[in-house]
């Protein structure tokens, strides 16, 4: 991108990657790369860009450099945008950024990748629900309660992590237990987390246990890193469209991209295409 196509940055100060120090060598890497920032916005001390801010300023392209929630609440306002989005590390996990450009790329092969053009605009499908859209992963169940454990220990909340983490592990063993109803999959009796991943594919669904002493430790340290998949799981399926709901009739708790939610007890998800373009530069899923 030239210096007479300026792009906009929106950065958040409580993303996992968003240092002084980062922030400093992502402007130093666009500068170098030909990119123009015209304007940095620092979310959530500022507000989220719309569509029209965009538009009545000419601006083709919005650098995003947050994790995967804030990634979320800013696409969802750029529906219908006739310009892309470029997705940047800026988080813990950066789950969105590993869809689109590969896990192993780092901010500085992202940028010179769009900036030699090795880039691609695509809408990938989404997990939605009544609540909202997941680009990068969407979790259900009673083991979602482990967000909050996770974000004491992001501000070093010593009192709210002991207290969380008893709370969370009262939840993982005997909360409202989800299971999927239609169409039926796995057990009846349910299980505390069902992870959706959505993909090209339609959404792969795994399903995560912790029966017993050693499977309740494993399940809830990977919880707490947010490294699901290294818990005990049960691969459900790829599916376009499924409706869970909980085994007593409470509402269905669920983060769509880290974020919580609540949902009716009984809930549908079904696939969906992005509704803004996003800049990929990675085969992707």
């Amino acid at each position: 991108m030239e210096s007479d196509n300026p792009i906009w940055l929106l950065t958040n100060s409580r993303s996992g990657s968003n240092t002084d120090q980062a922030i400093e060598m992502l402007e130093s890497h666009c500068k170098d790369k030909g990119f123009a920032i015209s304007r940095k916005i620092g979310f959530p001390d500022e507000d989220l860009p719309t569509r029209e801010e965009l538009v009545a300023e000419g601006i083709r392209c919005l650098a995003i450099f947050t994790g995967d929630g804030s990634l979320n609440a800013a696409i969802a306002k750029l529906q219908g945008w006739g310009g892309s989005v470029m997705v940047l590390p800026g988080g813990t996990m950066n789950l969105l950024s590993k869809r689109l450009h590969g896990p192993d790329a780092d901010l500085e092969t992202i940028i010179e990748r769009h900036a030699s053009g090795a880039v691609r605009a695509v809408r990938p499908l989404m997990a939605r629900c009544e609540k909202g859209d997941a680009l990068a992963g969407l979790l259900v169940g009673p083991g979602t309660s482990w967000a909050s454990v996770r974000e004491a220990m992001r501000d070093f909340d010593i009192p709210a992590m002991a207290g969380g983490t008893s709370e969370a592990l009262s939840e993982t063993t005997g909360g409202s237990m989800v299971r999927c109803s239609d169409p039926e999959l796995g057990k009846r009796e349910g299980y505390p987390l069902i992870e959706f991943t959505p993909s090209h594919r339609g959404m792969q669904l795994d399903a995560f246990h912790a029966e017993g002493a050693g499977e309740l430790l494993a399940q809830s340290w990977a919880l707490l890193r947010r490294s699901f998949r290294d818990g005990p799981h049960t691969r459900l399926g790829l599916v376009d469209r499924i409706t869970l709901e909980t085994c007593d009739g409470a509402p269905v708790e669920v983060l769509i991209d880290g974020e919580p939610a609540t949902l009716s007890p009984k809930a549908e998800f079904a696939v969906a295409p992005c509704e803004v373009d996003l800049l990929a530069t990675h085969h992707g899923f």
